[in-house]
Formats: C-alpha cells, sequence, structure tokens
C-alpha cells in the first residue's frame, strides 16, 4: 500500500506582507518626523503677513521675528502679502511645503471672518495647523479733529443727528475694523458710510487727511497720531485704558458698556506639517515671548503679548469662529 505524504508550505496569510510593509514605512515616517524635529530650523523661516507693513497685524510679526531669530539661530523673514482682505497671503501659505519653513501670521478677523463672510474662499480653516497665539490689541475709537465731538457721548449724539454724513475706515472688507464698526454702529443705533482699505497704512492716511472722519482700529496703527493730537481717542475698547493712550477713557467709562473688540495674532502652519515640528516651533515661539526685549518692544507698539499653545488656540478659533457667524447674521455684514 502506497502512502501519499502532502508537503504543505506556510504561506502568510492574505494582506500580511502588504501591512508589514505599512507599518514598516510609518515606523520610518515617525523616525524621519523626529529626527526632522530634533534638527528644526536648520535654515531661513519666513513669516508671512496678510496685511501690507504697518499696523498690528505687521507689528506682531516683528516683534516676534527679531526674537524668534535668537532663539533658533536662524533668519526669521517677514513676508507682507497683502491683498484680497487677507486672502492672498492664506492661499499662499495654504499651499507652501508643510516642513516648518512657510507659516502664517494670521489675523483673527481674516481667520474667524472670512470663511463666514466670503462663501467660496481659497482656502479653508483645515488648511492650516495651529502653533501658537502671540499677540492680542484692544481697538481704540478715533475720530478727525474736525469732528464736532470731543468724547464718546457727543460723537454718539453727533451721528444720530447726522445719519450717514460721516465715513469710517477698515483693514478692508471683513477685517475687525469693519466687523467691530458695524456692531458699533448696531449698539448705538447710528449710521456711517463704510471706505475699505487695503491695510491700515492707507486707512490712517485718509484719516489722517479728514478725508474719512472715523477709524476704529487696533492701538499700534493710532497710538502716536493721538499722543500728538492728530486724532482724537474716544475710547478704548476694552476692560482697562490702554498705556499708551491714558487719558483715553474705556468704552464703558465713556457710557457705552458693553462693546469691547479684542483682536488676536497666532502662528499657523499648512495642515500636514509634522506634529513634533509644530510643538518644537510652538515651544520656541513661547521662549522668544519670554525675553525682556520682547516685551520692551511691544510696550513700545501697543501690543500685548499672550501665549497659547496649539490646542488651546485650536479651542479659541472654534469659539470666536462662532461668534462672528453670529455678529455677521446680526450686522448683515456682506462681502462687497
Amino acid at each position: 500500500m502506497n502512502t501519499i505524504t502532502h508537503t504543505h508550505t506556510h504561506t502568510p496569510p492574505l494582506g500580511l506582507a502588504p501591512l508589514r510593509q505599512l507599518l514598516a514605512g510609518a515606523a520610518a515616517a515617525l523616525l524621519a518626523s523626529a529626527a526632522l524635529a530634533q534638527g528644526y530650523p536648520v535654515r531661513p523661516i519666513t513669516l508671512v503677513v496678510p496685511n501690507p507693513p504697518g499696523g498690528f497685524v505687521d507689528a506682531s510679526a516683528r516683534i516676534l521675528s527679531d526674537s524668534l531669530a535668537k532663539v533658533t539661530s536662524q533668519a526669521v523673514v517677514v513676508d507682507n502679502r497683502g491683498g484680497g482682505s487677507g486672502n492672498v497671503a492664506y492661499q499662499y501659505v495654504a499651499r507652501a511645503n508643510p516642513d516648518g519653513y512657510t507659516l502664517l501670521n494670521s489675523y483673527s478677523a481674516y481667520h474667524v471672518g472670512n470663511p463666514n463672510l466670503t462663501p467660496k474662499l481659497p482656502w479653508a480653516q483645515k488648511d492650516f495647523v495651529p502653533v501658537a497665539l502671540i499677540t492680542v490689541a484692544t481697538n481704540v475709537i478715533t475720530v478727525h479733529p474736525s469732528v464736532p465731538a470731543k468724547n464718546l457721548g457727543e460723537f454718539i449724539s453727533y451721528l444720530k443727528a447726522n445719519p450717514g454724513k460721516l465715513s469710517y475706515a477698515s483693514q478692508g472688507n471683513g477685517s475687525l475694523s469693519h466687523i467691530g464698526t458695524e456692531m458699533f454702529k448696531l449698539q448705538t443705533q447710528t449710521s456711517m458710510v463704510h471706505i475699505p482699505y487695503r491695510g491700515s497704512g492707507p486707512a490712517l492716511q485718509d484719516v489722517l487727511s479728514g478725508q474719512v472722519q472715523v477709524f476704529i482700529t487696533t492701538p499700534p496703527s493710532v497710538m502716536g497720531q493721538v499722543q500728538v493730537g492728530k486724532l482724537r481717542g474716544l475710547a478704548v475698547a476694552g476692560k482697562a485704558r490702554h498705556p499708551g493712550m491714558p487719558a483715553v477713557p474705556t468704552t464703558a467709562e465713556a457710557g457705552l458698556k458693553g462693546f469691547e473688540l479684542e483682536a488676536w495674532v497666532g502662528i499657523f502652519a499648512p495642515a500636514a506639517t509634522p506634529a513634533d515640528v509644530v510643538a518644537r516651533l510652538s515651544e520656541q515661539i513661547k521662549a522668544a515671548l519670554e525675553l525682556p526685549e520682547t516685551k520692551t518692544r511691544a510696550d513700545g507698539a501697543g501690543v500685548e503679548l499672550r501665549y497659547l499653545p496649539p490646542a488651546a488656540l485650536a479651542s479659541l478659533v472654534k469659539k470666536e469662529t462662532e461668534f462672528w457667524a453670529r455678529t455677521i447674521t446680526s450686522a448683515n455684514i456682506q462681502a462687497e
């Protein structure tokens, strides 16, 4: 009787070999990411600013750039890409190489306002990963000296008696100065004509000439002009007076309770930037903001330093996006 023996060769279950390759690839990617973060940065970093030079957003980038260069021992270049209510810069960074070397110096009104204001944006919030909050600034209500109002109460009375007679400047459609002034009009039941500009610099020129009479904006744009009397500061839209303009009362002190406006600037990276690089960069930014010379420069520019790590900045973005959605709807603000 012949015995037939069967020889069995062991075959790995279907899909196991590709899975091993996948795991090996993932492990290699993690190691590469860790190595990248450990050596980061090895070349200059670019901070892309969505506004022209001058004003709070640009000042924030320049205050950070010098200090971050000291911490990282690499040059930090400020690249102003104004236009399109910030959209030019946002689209540029969204499409940049996600390696931590091209960063967005993001302005709160653009970051949380534009998605609510413009139906077809060339970018989305998900295109960016939060790195760190760096600065905040309250807003100040300023008028050209030709406006016959010495205080906020007189100004509101004048607006009510002369609906649509005065015009107000903003840094662009959807900027905080635009949305904030519309909130002011809504709360005071007054009327002014909106004149949008491409940033604080051009807006300020026309306000100083008296061509436009009103500008609600952050202190870095107008503090010097208020100090020398070229503009009249009526009220600071915050909880406390501003150290650069101690004679200017808060809106609450001036009789307008509940009207507060705070702008912020945060650093964001393209969405696919490795988490280790984001974490390292955030720590380096924190160290840069803690340098004594950073505070000195910020105080001189009328800017408040305020660090938040990535997760806390993500929470702030979510909360403020919801707030601006309600504000834009209630003030019936339309994209122009």
